[in-house]
């Protein structure tokens, strides 16, 4: 297998620590983000990085228990880069002043310009004498370390940007890795280059990579595959199947909640196309009778997490031998189950259907995309060969449409909110939008309405309508549809889907937690 070069990202508990590590993934460069307190003299031995990034973080280093970096980090000879916190950090323990914030804090945009020689680290900047970027800090470095020198200023930031280059540190008060620091890639990919990194992790070597790992990790046993139809477990499947063929087995729990088609759609591209081995466990009507009166939605969620996982063992039970259970994780949901204070991790959210079974059924794990973001997943997926249409799809929810018809489930609603779904979709990829588009759906609401359709009179649903923008997953914001666009839609919907006279269009922003109806 093998062996890349990594980049350590030492986390001091910044809200985009995960942002710094798509930057450079998108550099080709292997990185991984690891808490400040588990980076020990032993960890960095073993680690053996070829470059070190501090991140930003909450805490004042006049904190009690302040976080630091082990100082064997400024001996291993290599490039280190600090944000922000990790600006501070590093000046503190090398011999320089931070001051407290008073009257030089600054939050948000602010503009930095050149001084002194030029740097390096900054080669592509300044082209237009300052440099737009996103400042989030309280105390500032008031004096700098022996050996730096200061290389850019802003307002209240007079050693914005500092270095020492003969030994390749670098520091930074302000965050490159944001949206909001347009040039900030620039700088990353400065960075890399003084440290010498190929740009050698890529979805091809990853691939290989992983198939040898699987093929070490699970010898000659069974592993079964909890399928969703979602582009992680998918891709998730198709690679395992590639390193172990047959002894892999999915199951497709089929709650009767999907969107149109969906379910013939798995069967055919799994069993047909893949000839992975299938069992298509249809248990609709077991899922819908037990939601059947049911309209609070956390008791929704409850049911259908209960059956899933009781559905998903009754069917896995039935393959003899299985001793590994495959999952889809993802290195955001490994990253958010470790705590960065070092005590009890926080549940943000329940990130698989699964959850638990491994214990329950005495299955190790198997997760081949734990290292991966989401966009490298598609990207492992096209080097897999998946189809574009597949690998490019909207995220859908676990739950499925349980959460996009608030209030009572029926079949009837169902069959009405699957058939504006599609018409809407269908809409959005006529018009090109699609990939545009972070996640777009139709919600049917709990309220009929009173309409005139040609001379009768109806009394029927409403709709609506929702679509978001998101550039990561961690903000969203409303898709602005045109006028004409909208008009069309409804339209289309009112003419071609019995059961629905009204359309709106939601243009809330949410987080993407809430951007569902329940």
């Amino acid at each position: 297998m093998t062996q890349h070069d990594r980049l350590l990202i030492i986390d001091f508990g910044s809200q985009v620590t995960q942002l710094i590590a798509r930057r450079l993934r998108e550099l080709k460069v292997y990185c991984e983000i690891h808490p400040y307190q588990n980076v020990t003299d032993a960890f960095l031995a073993e680690f053996s990085p070829k470059a070190v990034i501090f991140s930003g973080g909450p805490c004042s280093v006049f904190d009690e228990g302040a976080p630091m970096p082990p100082s064997a980090v400024f001996d291993l000879g290599i490039p280190i880069l600090g944000i922000c916190y990790g600006q501070q950090a590093m000046m503190q323990m090398l011999g320089g002043k931070v001051e407290r914030g008073h009257k030089t804090a600054e939050f948000g945009r602010a503009y930095v310009v050149p001084k002194g020689e030029k740097l390096d680290l900054l080669n592509g900047w300044f082209e237009d004498e300052r440099e737009q970027v996103w400042m989030s800090h309280g105390d500032h470095v008031s004096e700098i370390a022996p050996g730096f020198n200061v290389y850019g200023t802003s307002p209240n930031a007079p050693f914005a940007i500092t270095a020492d280059p003969s030994r390749h540190f670098y520091a930074v008060q302000f965050h490159p890795e944001v949206h909001h620091t347009p040039n900030g890639r620039k700088l990353y990919e400065n960075f890399v280059r003084i440290a010498g990194f190929s740009g050698d992790w890529t979805m091809g070597a990853y691939r290989e990579d992983a198939i040898a790992r699987i093929r070490e990790q699970v010898g000659d046993k069974k592993v079964i595959c909890g399928l969703s139809g979602g582009v992680d477990s998918s891709v998730a499947a198709v690679l395992i199947h590639e390193a172990i063929g047959d002894q892999l087995t999915c199951v497709f729990v089929d709650h009767g909640l999907l969107r149109l088609n969906e379910a013939d759609e798995v069967v055919s591209m799994f069993r047909d196309h893949y000839n992975i081995p299938l069992i298509h466990a249809d248990e609709s009507e077991l899922f819908l009778g037990e939601l059947e009166g049911q309209s609070d939605p956390e008791t929704k969620r409850k049911i259908i997490g209960r059956l899933f996982i009781d559905v998903f063992q009754k069917h896995a039970n039935e393959i003899e031998g299985a001793e590994f259970l495959a999952q889809g994780t993802l290195y955001p949901d490994v990253i958010e189950s470790v705590s960065f204070s070092g005590g009890p991790s926080v549940t943000i959210k329940s990130h698989h259907n699964v959850g638990g079974l491994p214990e329950k059924m005495g299955l190790k794990l198997v997760e081949p995309l734990r290292e991966l973001f989401k966009d490298e997943v598609r990207a492992l997926g096209r080097e897999l060969g998946l189809p574009e249409k597949f690998i490019g799809r909207h995220p859908f929810p676990g739950p499925g449409l349980a959460i996009r018809c608030p209030g009572e489930i029926t079949h009837d609603k169902l069959d009405i909110l699957r058939q504006a779904d599609a018409v809407y979709i269908d809409q959005i990829r006529k018009h090109g939008l699609y990939d545009e588009i972070w996640q777009a759906f139709v919600a049917i609401l709990p309220v009929r309405t009173v309409g005139v359709m040609g001379d009768g009179r109806t009394y029927d649903y409403a709709c609506a309508l929702r679509a978001v923008t998101s550039v990561d997953g961690m903000t969203a914001d409303y898709y602005p549809f045109s006028h004409e666009f909208l008009g069309e839609t409804a339209t289309r919907i009112i003419n071609e889907v019995k059961g629905i006279n009204r359309v709106t269009y939601d243009i809330t922003s949410k987080p993407p937690g809430t951007i569902e109806w329940e």
